[in-house]
C-alpha cells in the first residue's frame, strides 16, 4: 500500500488513522532516511492510540514506554550494532501487552515478529529550501509505503485501505 504525505500533519493524520487498527501485540518496523518524518509518523499513532505526553524521537535514549491502552513501546535501533544489542532491550516481554514501533529495525529486530507491518517513509533527496539539517523536515511531499510480512499485518493494511 502506498500513500502520500504532503505535509507533516497529513504524516500524523495517516499514523492517527492507523491506530485504530493496531493492537497490543502487533510490531511496526519504520525505515526513512534521516528528517523523512519517522517520529512525525509515530506522534500520530500515539495520539490516535490516545497516549497521554510528549512523542519524541528515541535516538539519544533509544526507548521510550508510552503508557496508555495499550502501552506504545517506540525504540530507535539506528545507534544499535547487532542482534545481541536489541535483544537486550527485552522488547521480546513487552511486544505481547503493547503497540512495538521500532525505526531502523530492519535486520535488527526482524526476529520478534515474522508478522510485521514494514513501513519505508521516503523523501525528496536533498534539501529543496536550504543546507541546514532542520530544512529536512520542510521537503514535501512524503511517500508512505506500506507491506505485510504475515496474516496480521496483511489484516491491518486491508483495513486501512478500506
Amino acid at each position: 500500500m502506498k500513500l502520500h504525505a504532503a505535509s507533516a500533519d497529513d504524516t500524523r493524520d495517516i499514523g492517527r488513522r492507523l491506530a485504530g487498527h493496531v493492537r497490543a501485540g502487533d510490531l511496526i518496523m519504520l525505515a526513512g532516511p534521516l528528517g523523512a518524518g519517522k517520529t512525525t509518523f509515530v506522534q500520530g499513532l500515539a495520539d490516535g492510540l490516545g497516549v497521554s505526553g510528549r512523542v519524541t524521537s528515541p535516538t539519544f535514549v533509544i526507548s521510550h514506554v508510552h503508557r496508555g491502552n495499550p502501552d506504545l513501546v517506540h525504540v530507535d535501533a539506528y545507534r544499535l550494532d547487532s542482534l545481541d544489542d536489541v535483544d537486550a532491550l527485552d522488547l521480546d516481554t513487552s511486544l505481547e501487552d503493547s503497540v512495538t514501533v521500532v525505526e531502523w529495525g530492519r535486520g535488527k529486530a526482524d526476529s520478534l515478529s515474522a508478522d510485521r507491518l514494514e513501513i519505508d517513509i521516503e523523501r525528496p533527496i536533498g534539501s529543496q529550501v536550504g543546507d541546514n539539517p532542520d530544512d529536512l523536515m520542510e521537503d514535501l511531499p512524503r511517500t508512505i509505503i506500506l507491506r505485510a510480512t504475515g496474516p496480521r499485518s496483511s489484516a491491518i493494511i486491508e483495513a486501512l485501505s478500506s
